[in-house]
């Protein structure tokens, strides 16, 4: 899956002025979303400037946002695609191009990141949360992304049964699977009791993950595999409750050798966003076992861990034409299968079951223009829509502009990942406004 960019003539990063670097051949895409921390609403008019890595690196960029807070997308300089698919190369080369950004807005105070990451031919998405001056922070504040989990080095996975006990009190503790509103990542070790915690929207969580420990180059059925992995692992650490049973108040941590790695402010890949929207209420099972299975895995190159997914052995099966349940059977065994959550936590109505099109109409959808007209007050380039229960050319328009900003294919009808999408970001539109009120 290698999404189409609009490619700017950009000078590639360079070891000293006007000197090429040789092995930043390729191209990736980059597009920035500058949000107010306080409330995530867009920032119209901030300023987006992308250097060189490094305290002295050289602008390459300078860009300002729309009205939804986005910059345009542009094309900068990226190691080969075939080093991110080459276990051993990606290892005595750094398979991604990593760049920093200085972003600025009036009213807010200044932020910088720094490496944020390329890949060949894939489109990476930076957001930018801006905290406002009145909020009292006086320090710029910048955010270091680390190396990538298959480049840098990080602990192994420290290993644990797939499926957690049923017969020991208090250990399962909800009666159904539920994919939840919010995760609370502690960024640290779980005794670390000075590690920050967050409060981070589901999805967010596993497309950042998934960001952080897999290439967006991999073959399709490839990162599908390992996104379901994540997310059955995640979902099992909310099931069972694991670590507010030993007394903490998180969800799942940051750390690689007890969950997986996130990492706060870093970009993710609008690849894998795509197929985290696709199938985000999925989990592995095995039969007879209630609870999501606690699907770990390792890279299996400097690490080895028998009967579990290995990352890039993951990856050599994709490329061989493996599907992702080829895949997932290859190390987990021919019992595991793909379930559906029974309900997805904070969203006002499910899914109709079938795509709102032009020429539908009904209550689904009155409630879906309903959504995408409050959404519409705060996304100006969005347009306003009646909620009168027919899906006309004006709800087709809003609808493509609702896709377009939210990196969605912009088909204009409503399928499963654009009705969730429109659903989370109107309640996260809507409990601000009832916050402010």
């Amino acid at each position: 899956m290698k999404p189409l960019f609009h490619t700017l003539e950009t000078p590639p990063p360079s070891s000293s002025p006007g000197a090429p670097n040789l092995s930043l051949l390729d191209r990736g895409s980059l597009q920035i979303h500058v949000v107010s921390i306080q409330n995530n609403f867009p920032i119209q008019n901030a300023r987006v400037i992308i250097k060189e890595q490094g305290s002295e690196g050289r602008v390459l960029e300078q860009l300002d946002t729309n009205s939804s807070g986005q910059t345009e997308e542009v094309s900068l300089a990226a190691p080969p695609e075939s080093i991110s698919l080459d276990p051993e190369a990606a290892i005595a080369e750094r398979p991604y191009a990593e760049y920093d950004l200085e972003i600025s807005a009036q009213g807010f105070e200044p932020l910088t990141i720094n490496g944020t990451e390329i890949l060949s031919g894939s489109t990476a998405l930076q957001t930018a949360a801006l905290t406002p001056l009145e909020m009292g922070m006086e320090a710029q504040e910048t955010i270091d992304i680390p190396d990538h989990t298959l480049y840098g080095s990080f602990p192994p996975k420290i290993a644990e049964p797939e499926i957690k006990p049923v017969n020991e009190s208090g250990e399962i503790v909800l009666s159904r699977v539920v994919v939840p509103e919010t995760i609370v990542v502690h960024d640290g070790v779980p005794s670390d009791r000075s590690a920050k915690d967050y409060y981070v929207p589901y999805r967010d969580y596993i497309k950042n993950v998934a960001s952080s420990e897999i290439y967006s180059t991999w073959p399709e059925a490839t990162i599908l595999a390992n996104v379901l992995a994540i997310m059955s692992f995640t979902l099992n650490r909310v099931y069972t409750e694991f670590y507010r049973n030993q007394g903490y108040d998180f969800t799942i941590t940051s750390s690689t050798a007890f969950d997986h790695k996130w990492i706060y402010g870093r970009n993710i890949f609008q690849s894998i966003s795509l197929i985290v929207d696709e199938v985000f209420d999925n989990y592995l099972s095995r039969p007879e076992v209630r609870q999501p299975i606690l699907t770990q895995y390792c890279d299996g190159n400097r690490v080895q861990c028998p009967g579990w997914m290995t990352q890039w052995g993951s990856c050599a099966l994709g490329e061989e034409g493996y599907s992702a349940i080829q895949i997932l059977r290859y190390f987990y065994g021919d019992s595991i299968y793909i379930n559906t959550a029974e309900q997805i936590s904070g969203i006002p109505s499910s899914w109709p079951g079938t795509e709102l099109t032009l020429g539908s109409s009904g209550p689904k959808v009155r409630q879906i223009q309903e959504q995408l007209d409050a959404i519409a007050t705060i996304y100006a380039s969005i347009p306003r829509v009646s909620p009168d229960g027919i899906y006309g050319p004006a709800t087709q328009r809003s609808v493509a502009a609702f896709q377009s900003i939210f990196g969605l294919p912009q088909t204009g009808n409503i399928d499963f990942r654009t009705w969730y999408k429109i659903s989370h970001i109107y309640v996260s539109v809507t409990r601000i406004a009832e916050l402010n009120g």
